[in-house]
């Protein structure tokens, strides 16, 4: 099992939620964070003052899989939200030692 970690423009979110549902994942995690990358945040104008937004608003996404289905996973994510403009995000896949579902007690790959 693999924990699929997504960091995505929040604009783009309802398109990569579609794209997994279609692709038949339903348990996904939503987070609204604040980050930076390369990008170091850009200059804004308020009421004539400039001033740096070092923290762009940024959506995080979690999707525990099956190991079979994470290529097919991180393509659908890629292709939702992919815009080609820097600040698109980073994808990261970790490994899952156990999941528990605490409902049932249903333990692995049943607990997905």
């Amino acid at each position: 099992m693999k924990l699929i970690t997504a960091i995505i423009k929040p604009f783009k979110l309802d398109e990569v939620r579609e794209a997994l549902t279609e692709y038949g994942v339903y348990g996904i995690t939503i987070t609204e964070v604040k980050g930076f990358g390369r990008q170091r945040g850009h200059t804004e104008l308020y009421r004539g003052a400039e001033y740096v937004v070092d923290f762009l608003p940024k959506i995080k996404i979690e999707v525990a899989v099956q190991e079979d289905r994470v290529e097919q996973v991180l393509q659908q994510i890629v292709a939702a939200a992919r815009t080609g403009k820097i600040g698109d995000g980073k994808i990261f896949v970790t490994a899952l030692e156990q999941v528990v579902r605490i409902r049932t007690g249903e333990e692995g790959e049943a607990a997905l």
